[in-house]
């Protein structure tokens, strides 16, 4: 098993988390205060939140977890495309 094959595989793993995270905000019923859904919110929320400040919503509708998604597929395409590159 390659690195670039772990890696790929872990930015995947937290892609589907972040995706997770923001299929439960349509939820209005949630706790984010209780578990899971805190540390599904911590942690996905680390490359949310970036976005959320630079991407205000806009009709109230908030667009920034989609540029954060993209953004997050092409960190990984560069980073394993890279790593393949290396030999890794």
């Amino acid at each position: 098993m390659s690195i670039a094959y772990l890696v790929n595989n872990l930015f995947n793993f937290y892609f589907w988390f972040v995706l997770v995270r923001i299929f439960l905000t349509w939820i209005p019923s949630i706790n984010w205060y209780s578990q899971p859904f805190k540390t599904v919110a911590i942690v996905a929320d680390v490359v949310l939140n970036p976005f959320r400040k630079i991407i205000p919503p806009m009709g109230g509708l908030d667009f920034s977890p989609i540029i954060a998604l993209l953004f997050l597929q092409f960190v990984q395409f560069c980073v394993v495309r890279l790593l393949l590159i290396l030999g890794l």
